[in-house]
């Protein structure tokens, strides 16, 4: 007599898993539909949920860079493609990314701040894309936090109307398209009331940092900062600590002996060069000659 197997070994026979990235957006999607409906109370706070979307032409250190660190802080970051039908983007620099989801199918969801990348032409598309401008737009009549790098100040939320009356920044080339509204700065990262805005990928890191602070709190982004060995603080200047000082006394006019081996090419000119551009006194020594055996 046959015996029949057990119900969860057939079960698990005709299963087919989903693909990892279908996978994701459906958890993506799931994760970000619940947050639009009433949570039960908890006693840990709620989680932040984070918008940001990509595009074909998004500079991609500043989506990478600003999804890292914030995840780093344990906010829900879903990244949302705004490219009709495409979970992949062909970002800039031959970069390809890879959304956990339609833009579409997170329209009615909710969110704690939504950030935008630069690059172009992303944010041109950022712009032009109705849902992304709509799904913004309320978000920022919500009183909720909003932010942008590098093009998509510019090109996105002033185009939107979102920066009147506000300070922003955004890149050097596009400072000329901020809405006469604006009144433009030039700082690394600006905060204006519920808006955020910075330069392009060499201030992202600040950038993100700040976005960590304003969601989170000072503590969390220096929690985050530390082990990332982020500047001590936003926008300070690079500076340098010698760890092995060493006190050179040479007296007003020092003197450098520059000597000159036979067989070697070495030019010297550019030596000389230097040194009587600081009003050093050279020495040019003798020829020695070395012999081009080597032992």
């Amino acid at each position: 007599m046959a015996t029949r197997p057990p119900v969860f070994s057939t079960l698990t026979a005709s299963f087919s898993p989903s693909p990892p990235h279908l996978l994701r957006r459906l958890q993506t999607l799931t994760r970000a539909l619940a947050s639009s409906s009433p949570q039960p109370m908890a006693s840990s706070p709620p989680l932040k949920k984070v918008l940001v979307p990509i595009a074909n032409g998004t500079e991609p250190m500043e989506a990478v860079i600003t999804i890292d660190v914030l995840r780093r802080a344990g906010a829900d970051v879903a990244v949302a493609s705004v490219e009709p039908g495409a979970a992949q983007v062909a970002a800039s620099w031959g970069v390809k990314l890879a959304a956990d989801a339609l833009l579409a199918d997170l329209a009615e969801a909710d969110f704690d701040l939504i950030s935008l990348p630069g690059g172009m032409p992303g944010a041109s598309t950022f712009r032009d894309c109705k849902i992304l401008e709509n799904i913004v737009k309320k978000h920022a009549e919500k009183g909720k936090l909003y932010a942008a790098v590098c093009a998509a100040p510019a090109v996105a939320l002033g185009a939107w109307g979102l920066l009147n009356g506000l300070k922003a920044t955004c890149h050097p080339s596009v400072m000329d398209k901020l809405p006469s509204e604006v009144q433009a700065v030039e700082s690394r990262v600006q905060i204006d009331g519920n808006c955020v805005t910075s330069r392009g990928p060499g201030t992202t890191m600040e950038y993100s940092v700040v976005l960590v602070e304003q969601l989170y709190g000072k503590e969390k982004a220096d929690e985050v900062a530390g082990p990332m060995v982020m500047r001590p603080q936003h926008g300070a200047e690079f500076s340098m600590k010698e760890l092995n000082s060493t006190s050179w006394n040479v007296g007003e006019n020092p003197q450098v002996c520059i000597v000159h081996y036979e067989n070697l090419i070495i030019p010297h000119s550019f030596d000389l060069f230097l040194c009587h551009r600081v009003a050093i006194n050279v020495i040019l020594g003798e020829t020695i000659q070395v012999s081009s055996t080597t032992h």
